[in-house]
């Protein structure tokens, strides 16, 4: 199992990011949540096998259609055994 907090940067509110984010880690069996940011960036903490993990992260740095991810600060972090992948406001 590993587990990351990521900031998203660039285009990602507005843009349905988080409901994406969402669907996408449900269909990778991800766990977690993604929050906006109250400077426009998008916060996602998350956790799951490694290889739905590294899909995740590829993901994460396009985001959906209409985002325009200009950067991602990213780093590991300890195991927090979420139950579901929420959106919070």
């Amino acid at each position: 199992m590993k587990s990351i907090h990521l900031i998203v940067h660039g285009l990602v509110q507005g843009v349905y990011f988080r409901k994406h984010t969402q669907e996408k880690a449900l269909a990778l069996g991800i766990k977690g949540f993604v929050r906006n940011l109250p400077d426009s960036g998008v916060e996602i903490e998350a956790e799951g096998e490694e290889d739905a993990m590294q899909d995740f992260i590829s993901w994460c740095r396009r985001g959906p259609e209409r985002a325009k991810v200009t950067r991602i600060d990213m780093h590991e972090q300890g195991l927090k055994n979420f139950s579901s992948f929420e959106v919070k406001r």
